[in-house]
Order: structure tokens, then sequence, then C-alpha cells
């Protein structure tokens, strides 16, 4: 599959980072000569100085026989020109990133105007992310949804879990939960679990579980999802701005902290029921403290400055607020975040790379009516959780999965079925039906490109 990548910012470079083990030919396309050098010498990758929505670039780079064509530049219109020039000149599928409110709210009319097949939204993504995630504790986490009712959680092991010790088949025997862990990480090394794996403190599990049986999970778990009143939202730009749009209606008291002046102004007439401070140039922790922090419930830090959102979030933690989420934007500060064991953190980055990691793998392959659906890489980027419709010439349908004809590869696990709108987490009596959507857990080093290939 040729891939041609517009724009080596942070997710441009983390998406080829994260395709780069994998057969695709890829050109990247930046105006920058010297990021063009560093990420051709890095990765078997080729690349073209110049603009991406220029005709002539495109031409160099091969648009007329591309299969897809990724744009992530700073600059929604050069991306949406992008995947237009890309798509006159031959390019079969188009993805771009957009950021601007006004374009996000009209993307439906800008994929037809410009042609394009799939849009990125990261800052209206990573404030949907939050909202999901309000009140949960720092070492708990909503990774994925799906419309079914289906979400899937990471969860980091304490020491005091109920779960220390025990065997997978014994966990969901004794709690009577309908879930089903999926992956674990344990010293950086990743297992796809049976039921015989026994977990321990420190694990890190990605767990599958229904919203109908959601609390019971949570509490079998050991896990309380903490009570919100107040909220404290530090940084008043763009993902602030969706994330207030889902918050007030809930009835939330909130404090939105903002340096500029002029956003300030525009979030108090957009949201009048919430608390606007300008807090002008002071010292920040001492504003913090000035506004009773401490007496907050939920704490956001969304400034664009990653520094600053560790410092407020360290702050938040000494002050034992009992959620904490903060924003990341450069990915190798994630790790940091996590080694001292800050909160829930969240990412426009890693959240673009994914979507245009599901956008690349939807398309990839002759059979395009074996949809690839929603996709999602868990257990530090070490698994993939995705979905695939399975079709009638799927080998395995309708054979119980206790049948010994049922044979899946090693390191490939069924996490759940979704049936008309309905989901099943699989047991041995459960098959697969010609419609399916099929949730599978593999890792990374697979290739899996259609159902058949689980087998």
């Amino acid at each position: 599959m040729k891939i041609i990548i517009i724009g080596l910012g942070r997710t441009g470079r983390l998406l080829i980072s994260s395709l780069a083990s994998e057969n695709y030919d890829i050109v990247v396309i930046d105006k920058d000569r010297k990021l063009i050098e560093e990420i051709t010498d890095q990765y078997s990758v080729n690349g073209i100085v110049g603009s991406g929505a220029s005709r002539e670039t495109l031409i160099a780079a091969g648009a007329a026989t591309a299969d897809a064509i990724v744009a992530l530049t700073p600059i929604d219109e050069i991306n949406l020109l992008s995947c237009m020039q890309a798509k006159n000149l031959g390019t079969h599928y188009a993805a771009a990133r957009i950021t601007m409110p006004d374009f996000v709210k009209e993307y439906g009319e800008l994929k037809k105007e410009y042609r394009i097949d799939f849009v990125l939204m990261p800052k209206k993504d990573v404030a949907e992310e939050i909202y999901q995630n309000i009140g949960m504790p720092g070492n708990t986490k909503f990774v994925g949804f799906w419309n079914s009712g289906l979400r899937l959680m990471d969860l980091n092991l304490l020491e005091d879990s109920p779960m220390c010790g025990k065997s997978l088949n014994d966990i969901k025997k004794s709690f009577n939960q309908n879930m089903l862990v999926v992956a674990v990480l344990r010293g950086g090394k990743l297992t796809i679990p049976d039921g015989s794996f026994v977990v321990n403190a420190g694990d890190n599990l990605t767990v599958a579980i229904t919203d109908e049986d959601l609390t019971g999970t949570l509490k079998s778990f050991g896990i309380s999802r903490k009570r919100v009143k107040k909220v404290m939202i530090i940084g008043g730009h763009t993902i602030s701005e969706y994330l207030l749009e889902l918050m007030v209606k809930d009835g939330y008291q909130i404090t939105v902290l903002e340096n500029d002046p002029n956003r300030c102004r525009v979030l108090m007439e957009r949201f009048p029921h919430c608390r606007i401070l300008c807090t002008g140039e002071g010292e920040l922790l001492e504003i913090l403290k000035e506004e009773q922090l401490s007496e907050m419930d939920m704490v956001v830090s969304l400034t664009d400055s990653d520094e600053t959102n560790l410092v407020i979030s360290m702050f938040s933690w000494s002050c034992h607020i009992p959620s904490v989420l903060t924003y990341v934007e450069i990915p190798e500060h994630l790790r940091m975040l996590h080694k001292v064991n800050i909160d829930i953190t969240v990412s426009a980055v890693e959240s673009a790379s994914l979507r245009a990691m599901r956008f690349i793998r939807y398309h990839d392959g002759e059979e395009m009516q074996r949809e690839i659906g929603k996709f999602y890489l868990v257990a530090d980027g070490k698994a993939e959780i995705k979905e695939i419709v399975a079709g009638n010439d799927f080998k395995l349908l309708n054979i119980p999965f206790k049948d010994k004809a049922f044979h899946l590869k090693k390191g490939i696990l069924i996490a759940a079925i979704i049936r008309d709108g309905q989901t099943i987490v699989p047991s041995g009596e459960t098959c697969i039906r010609d419609g399916d959507q099929v949730i599978i857990a593999t890792s990374r080093k697979l290739t899996i490109r259609h159902l058949n290939d689980i087998q």
C-alpha cells in the first residue's frame, strides 16, 4: 500500500514511527528540509521537500498512483486543499486533520467539497475522552468506546486490588461480571491472556466491559468512580471549549483559568454559567491556591505547555484532588508522567495518530467490504483492538468457541461480538455469525487484515 503523509509535526512523526515496521510504501512531504532528512535517515521512507498543497509536489510524491494520503500540517486549509489536489490527481483515499471549531462544525460539507474520505478532529476527540473519564481514579482510564455499549478500560493493578494473585477464570467466576481481560502488560512485555493467566500487582490490564455491567465490574474490582461537582479547568483554548460544551449540560460548578483576555471574553459570552477568570501573568501556583484548587473534585490541566500541565497536575496530586486529568502534547512526556504516577493523561497527538492508523487499516487490502471499523492501540502501543465484520466466507462461521475446530493463532483473543446492536462478551457456547462485528485483541506483531487471518 502506497501512502503519502503530509506534515512532519509530532503527529506525522508518531504516525510514521507506528507504521515503520509494517510493509507500507511511505512518502513524506514537508517544507522543512531538516525534518525530511531526519525522518528519511531514521526510517525507510522517501521524502520530498515542498508544500503538500502543490500539484507539482504531489505529482513528484506519486499521488497519481497512491492508495491514500494523510494531511497533518498545522494549517487546516492546507490539509483540505492537499487532499482535494491528491484526489484529483488519482489518489484513492484521503484523510485530513482539522482543528478550527468552525471547520469541525462543517466537517460533513467539507468532506463533500474537498472529496475527503476521513476527517481527523483530535481536539474534539480529546475533549470527549476527558468527558468520558470524569471522576475516574488515576489508575483507571476508559480508552475505547463502541456505540453498542462496549467499553475498553485500562487498569493499573494496585497491591490492594481483589484481583491480585487470581487467574482470569477465577476472577470471572468469583466476580460474576460480563467482562473480559484482553491484554496484559507486565514489565513492558505484552501477553494476550487465556483464562489460566494469573494477574499480579503492577500489571496493566486492558478490559472489555459492557455498559450494562460497568458499575458492577468497577465495584468488584474495588474501583470507585468519584462524585464530581466542582471542576477547575486550567487553560481556555479549543479543547477547553469543546469540553465545556459537553459539561455545562450536566450541572457541574466549573471554574476556568485563562491568561488571554480575548479568550476569556469569548468563553464568558459562550458559557455565562461558568466562572471564567483571567489570571494574567501572575505566579501560577499562587493563583491556584487563591482560587481554592484544593477544594475541587476534579482538575483538568489544558494549557499549551506540557511543562505547565505537569506542574499543575503534580500540585493537584499533592492536594489530594480525587480526579486529575492532564493534557500532554509531546508523546515522550506521557511515559515520564506515568513513571511518577500522575493521574489520567490525554493527547491530541496520540488521538490523531491513532485515527490516522484506523483510516489506513480500513483501506488496506483488496476487499474493502471486510471493514476494519474502530481501532485502538492499547498496552503501551504493543496491542491492537480492532473491529472486523464477519462475512459468509469466514471459515469458522457458526462454530462454537469451545469446539476443537475453532482454533485461533497464538496472540489473538476475541474480546466481544456485536450482533444486531447487542454486545456479547464471548463464552465457550458463543459462535460468530455472518454480519457480526467481531472485536479482536492482537499483538501488533501479527498482521490481521481480514477475519480469516485470525486462524
